[in-house]
């Protein structure tokens, strides 16, 4: 079992969140004992942006937990731009950018399930995808 790791969860951890961050610490150790726990590229920039002066220690401590950097191949991109495009048909505004998709699109394509806060729109845009989520 492959499971890819949304930002939102992340930074519930490295936080932590008061609301939030037991439950994705929780959820996160539920994947790891059923498998691999990876992250692409947009999550880990994500992640290293939101933790500037810390990035590279940040980021060692990801990898020293056993997360693993997966990079999105072709197919993921193009999936990520086709539920981009199905948004926008929608009338989808600004409140949702590239990297969401792209996540979305590298969980479904080369993954098992994404563990994630943000079910609904994964729901809504990704349905095939299995979500792991504390809700």
């Amino acid at each position: 079992m492959i499971t890819a790791i949304d930002t939102n969860v992340l930074v519930d951890i490295l936080e932590p969140d008061p609301v939030h961050g037991n439950t994705s610490l929780t959820l996160l150790k539920q994947a790891m004992n059923e498998g691999s726990v990876v992250v692409c590229e947009v999550v880990w920039a994500e992640v290293a942006t939101a933790y500037d002066e810390e990035m590279s220690e940040v980021l060692d401590a990801l990898t020293q937990a056993g997360i693993r950097f997966m990079p999105m191949n072709e197919e993921a991109a193009v999936k990520s731009a086709h539920c981009w495009r199905i948004y926008r048909r929608k009338g989808g505004k600004e409140r949702r950018i590239a990297a969401d998709f792209l996540i979305g699109g590298h969980a479904l394509v080369q993954c098992d399930r994404l563990l994630t806060r943000d079910n609904g729109f994964y729901r809504e845009y990704f349905k095939p995808l299995s979500l792991l989520t504390g809700r």
